[in-house]
């Protein structure tokens, strides 16, 4: 009988990884407040430790790619809207000349 693999938030992986860098309890501690092995709390820690540079610079960088990638899906319709009316134009242009 194995146990299904329980999946954690990001929300809930930083607050034990937090609370383990605290160091006002010990891993054993921490594991069994949250209910997980102490493995997890030292690799999550050692994420955030390890990641710890990239909290401070990741949003500006997804900011901005999520904003070149709204700029290009914009100029992408603004391709086909161009492209649309120009056909109706040819199309008005035909049904002027009958």
């Amino acid at each position: 009988m194995s146990k299904s693999r329980r999946r954690h938030s990001a929300e809930f992986k930083f607050k034990v990884a937090l609370e383990a860098t605290k160091g006002q309890k010990t891993l054993n501690e921490i594991a069994s407040d949250f209910g997980i092995h102490p493995t997890q709390v030292s690799s999550w820690k050692q994420e955030l430790l390890d990641a710890g540079d990239q909290v401070f610079r990741q949003p500006m960088s997804q900011a901005l790619r999520e904003h070149e990638t709204l700029q290009a899906e914009l100029f992408e319709q603004i391709g086909r809207l161009k492209m649309e009316l120009e056909w109706l134009k040819k199309k008005v242009a035909g049904f002027r000349e009958c």
